[in-house]
């Protein structure tokens, strides 16, 4: 099976990509779908509000960091504290699977666990990331 270690840079890719896309629709959803409002509902549940805008920019800009593959692990480790918190202040109480009303932790967990491999892993060869270090895609490690 080791001809499959040939396809790990593509499969680093792939979890980038889906964690990217999904951040980034979450945090658009918040930062252009009423900003002010989220923050409010964040200072409700006992946080400050500026941690409000903070998260859902996280959200956005760090979605676009991890699916293009740039400061990768930051932006990876930001979108990990933002999940953990919401898993932690809003849906923990729900259970794992919840309902249709009041959504689990499971979708937020999966997310987290993303994250938290993109920091240890980093974005790979096929990103600006490694790149901007001067690799390219053509080069390989014996």
């Amino acid at each position: 099976m080791r001809y499959l270690d040939r396809s790990q840079p593509l499969a680093i890719l792939v979890i980038r990509l889906s964690l990217g896309v999904v951040m980034i629709a979450h945090g658009y959803q918040k930062v252009f779908g009423g900003l002010g409002r989220f923050a409010h509902v964040i200072s409700g549940m006992g946080i400050p509000a500026w941690l409000g805008y903070a998260a859902a920019f996280a959200e956005l800009i760090g979605g676009v960091l991890v699916l293009v593959g740039f400061f990768t692990r930051p932006a990876a480790l930001a979108i990990c504290v933002d999940l953990v918190v919401a898993i932690w202040k809003v849906h923990w109480h729900n259970g794992l699977m919840g309902s249709p009303d009041h959504p689990g932790y499971e979708f937020p967990l999966g997310l987290a666990a993303i994250a938290f491999a993109l920091i240890f892993l980093g974005a790979g060869p096929i990103s600006l990331d490694h790149v901007l270090r001067g690799g390219s895609f053509s080069s390989r490690s014996s």
